[in-house]
This record gives C-alpha cells, sequence and structure tokens, in this order.
C-alpha cells in the first residue's frame, strides 16, 4: 500500500515524487518507458523554474549541465532583449537536455526515497472511498491513497478516468531537430533571413559544436508517434529554401503539432492530473517543461497534507483553482504567438505592430514576465500586490531566502521579533529577521514560494495558517477558525 503512486516519470512526475518525499509520503513512480529517449532535445528552463531548483538545492546540481542564454527574445520569437531589472536573481534562460534533467529529477526523488519502476504499462485505474487500484500491463495490481498521472498528453489516466480533453486538433506541424550542416555559416545566415522575411515558422541556426537546429514547416500533419527522418528534412529544407544546406548526421529529430486542449478538470476524486496529462500547447516560448514542473510544486506540499492528515478540507482543491487558470493562460498566449508567426499578411502586420510596442518597457517587460511565470499572481483574496505572488531571492540574516524552503515547508519571514508559529512549527518554519531585504513587517510563505499573508498581527496570522496548514498541534493557542477568518 503506498500514499501515492504517479504515472509517468518526465519531469513533472519525477519533481512530484520528491515534493511528496520532503514530507514523508511513501512514493511510487511507474513508467511504461524501459530506457530515457534515444534523442536529446535541449529544452529551456525559465526563470522561474530555475528559481524552484534553487529553493530545493538542486540549482547547484543542475547548472553544470545547462548553457545560460540571456532571458529575452521568447514571445513569438520577437528579437528584443529582456528589460532591465527583472525581479529575479536568476534572470536567464537555462538551456540544459531533457534526459539530464530527467535524470538529475529522477535520482533526486530517489535519493529522498521514492521507489521508480520502468517498463509499466498503466492500463486500468479503480478508485474506492479507501484508494486506488492500478492495474499494470502484466496483471500485477496495486493499491495506493492516491493517484496521480503525470503521462503526458496522450495520458492513459486522463483516457481512464474520462475527463475530457476539448480544444483544438493540430492544424499545422512542424519539424525540429538537431544535425550537422555542410555549406558555410554565411550562406546559411543570408537564406535564413531571407526567408525569415516573409515565413517566421522557419530557422536554421548554430547551436553549439558544430550543430544546428532547425525548424521547418512540414508538408502536412502527420503522426506523432513516428519520428521524421533526415530525408524528411531535407525534402522539406529544399521545398522552402530550395537547398537541403548538406544536413546530415542528426543527434535528434521530431516533430509537434499546433494542437492546444486543456483538460476539463485536475482532480476526480483521489485521481489527479498534472504537467501535459493535464494541458498540451505548441512549444513555442518554450512553456511546456516549466508549467509541468510548477504543477508539480503547487500539487505537492497539498497532497502531501492530504496524506499526511493536517492539510484543511478545501486545500487539495486549490490545486486545479490556482494552476488551471495559468494553463488557460499558457495556451492563449501560445496560440497568439504561433499566430503571429503565420507568413500571411494579416498575422506579419500584426507581427510588426508588435514588435514596435515592444520597445516600451512595459511591454516587453509585461511578456517576459508572462512567459517565465514570474509575473504570476494567484488569488489570495485582497490585500497587498505582493500578496499571492512568489518572493524572489532575497537576502536574509542566514544567507539567502531559498535557502531556508528546501526541506518543502512554510516559512515565516518576522522583522518584528513578535510573532510566533506556535502549534505549525512542525509545518512551518519561523525566522525572526529585522534585516530581511523586505518593505513589509512580515510575510508567511508556503512551500511553493508564494506569499500566502503579510502582516504584523498574530491573530490574522494565526488565521492564515489555519487556512493554509490546517489545525495546529496540541501544544498550541485555540486558532482563529473559518468563521473568524471569514469576518476578517
Amino acid at each position: 500500500m503506498f500514499d501515492v503512486i504517479i504515472v509517468g516519470c518526465g519531469p513533472t512526475g519525477a519533481m512530484l515524487a520528491a515534493e511528496l518525499r520532503l514530507h514523508g509520503v511513501r512514493v511510487l513512480v511507474v513508467e511504461k518507458e524501459t530506457e530515457p529517449a534515444s534523442f536529446v532535445r535541449i529544452v529551456g528552463l525559465h526563470i522561474r523554474s530555475i528559481e524552484l531548483m534553487a529553493m530545493r538545492g538542486l540549482l547547484d546540481r543542475v547548472l553544470p549541465h545547462g548553457r545560460r542564454r540571456p532571458a529575452g527574445g521568447f514571445f513569438a520569437a520577437i528579437a528584443k532583449p529582456a528589460p532591465e531589472g527583472l525581479d529575479s536573481a536568476h534572470a536567464y534562460l537555462l538551456g540544459i537536455p531533457q534526459p539530464v534533467i530527467v535524470r538529475l529529477l529522477e535520482e533526486h526523488a530517489v535519493a529522498l526515497g521514492a521507489q521508480v519502476r520502468h517498463g509499466c504499462a498503466v492500463t486500468g485505474v479503480e478508485q474506492d472511498d479507501e484508494g486506488v487500484t492500478v492495474e499494470l500491463a502484466d496483471g500485477e495490481r496495486l493499491r495506493s491513497r492516491h493517484l496521480v498521472g503525470c503521462d503526458g498528453g496522450r495520458s492513459t489516466v486522463r483516457r481512464l478516468l474520462g475527463v475530457g480533453f476539448p480544444g483544438e486538433p493540430a492544424r499545422t506541424e512542424t519539424l525540429m531537430g538537431e544535425m550537422e550542416v555542410g555549406v558555410p555559416q554565411e550562406e546559411i545566415a543570408a537564406k535564413v533571413a531571407e526567408i525569415q522575411e516573409t515565413d517566421k515558422s522557419f530557422s536554421l541556426g548554430p547551436f553549439g559544436e558544430g550543430v544546428y537546429r532547425v525548424v521547418v514547416p512540414a508538408e502536412g500533419v502527420g503522426d506523432r508517434a513516428e519520428p521524421p527522418t533526415i530525408d524528411d528534412f531535407r525534402q522539406r529544407l529544399r521545398a522552402i529554401a530550395g537547398t537541403d544546406f548538406g544536413v546530415h548526421s542528426p543527434r535528434w529529430l521530431s516533430r509537434f503539432g499546433d494542437a492546444t486542449r486543456l483538460a476539463e478538470r485536475y482532480r476526480v476524486g483521489r485521481v489527479l492530473l498534472a504537467g501535459d496529462a493535464a494541458h498540451i500547447h505548441p512549444p513555442i516560448g518554450g512553456q511546456g517543461l516549466n508549467l509541468g514542473v510548477q504543477d508539480a510544486f503547487n500539487l505537492g506540499w497539498k497532497l502531501a497534507g492530504q496524506v499526511r492528515g493536517w492539510a484543511p478540507e478545501s486545500l487539495l482543491d486549490t490545486y486545479q483553482d490556482e494552476r488551471r487558470p495559468v494553463a488557460e493562460d499558457v495556451l492563449d498566449n501560445t496560440r497568439a504567438q504561433m499566430a503571429l508567426s503565420s507568413p500571411e499578411p494579416g498575422p506579419r502586420a500584426l507581427r510588426r505592430l508588435l514588435t514596435e510596442l515592444m520597445d516600451f518597457d512595459e511591454v516587453n517587460r509585461h511578456l517576459i514576465e508572462k512567459i517565465t511565470a514570474i509575473g504570476l499572481r494567484y488569488d489570495f483574496g485582497a490585500g497587498p500586490d505582493l500578496l499571492g505572488r512568489r518572493l524572489r531571492d532575497i537576502d536574509v540574516r542566514q544567507g539567502r531566502l531559498y535557502e531556508l524552503l528546501h526541506r518543502g515547508r512554510g516559512l515565516l519571514l518576522d522583522r518584528t521579533g513578535r510573532l510566533s508559529t506556535g502549534g505549525w512549527s512542525d509545518r512551518v518554519d519561523h525566522l525572526a529577521d529585522p534585516t530581511a531585504a523586505l518593505d513589509v513587517p512580515c510575510v508567511l510563505l508556503r512551500p511553493d514560494g508564494h506569499v500566502a499573508w503579510i502582516g504584523d498581527d498574530q491573530r490574522d496570522l494565526d488565521a492564515q495558517l489555519y487556512r493554509w496548514f490546517g489545525a495546529p498541534g496540541r501544544d498550541a493557542p485555540d486558532p482563529v477558525g473559518p468563521k473568524d477568518t471569514a469576518r476578517r
């Protein structure tokens, strides 16, 4: 009997397993693939995901495997530099091979005590009042208190649950890969510049160590389960550019469409969905992996609280309440980006107009903060603008704020020295630090780094501790209950 079974050991599933293990939850991850992906696709960790790695002490492990790039030019690949003074200590993009980030996150989860089983395909899911039964392809049946489907856009868990996945099917398709070329860089650059005058969906540029990243529109919509061949790339390059640039020796080849879908529900009883199992969209802007990892961060501590028995009744429902609108926004901005990449006259005119508007710092900043998720604000009710936002990695007396979040617990950052976490000290740490770089008296941070409360009154604090972390322990003073919270 496990507490949680996670289906899928990609970045979302591995991160979720690690988050649950921080709270002592018994976790099993089942992954249908027996081996890592054979191709080495480079993905980008955006600012917020880099911050999350720092929050859990993973960043020093991840950085040596990646390549830092400026945090600009994300939205529809419009080449504008990032505005100055982005509100983060990690204002850059980290390009990293996807198999590497998956391996690092899986190793992290295993080191914390998660069990991972490869070569295990799920064929059945049944739930009752006590838990969930999972049937594997070999007939084995497993039992857990909760199940989370992190098994991708073609999620078996979502299908077995009968959760609708409305949206738009793929209408266009793009080939993407990394390979070597047989012509000089100058010739490539001139031809690419010529084509991109009218077609922003085409690109061919150096990607380090003599390898080029090639992105070229496909002829039609094919089967995503069938990877393209190098001959497919040569054919499409000749059709669009008049030459195949002598491409050869591919590192990896893939195809993606512009299908855009969002699960109708993220939770059905004891079963939840996260990552691509809950939402799919075109990869333009590089938000997919990041969105899934951020789902895991939001869900992990809440599901752990449910398992451990301290979570308020409504806490687990806030996962869908908070994360589904974020996915809706990502789907909308990728729709917009795809439209802006069209070679048609109307979208080209809109792209020229937006390019001009992005010269205004406010516009450029808004789009960068949207893509990188550092502008995200959850709705926690009325309050200062900082309420519901993530807090940047500020200086505190003990070093850096994110170093205090490695254990995945809540944190009261108290500049007054007068407050207490009382009976919540098993779930919430307390740092009395008058030197903290804040312009408010005190903040209560959730384990995902979002500001849950701002103020300096103990009764108000108790109400919010009760809201997010449930009833206090036996030795604590009586909390302000839900009715008092409502009156406030």
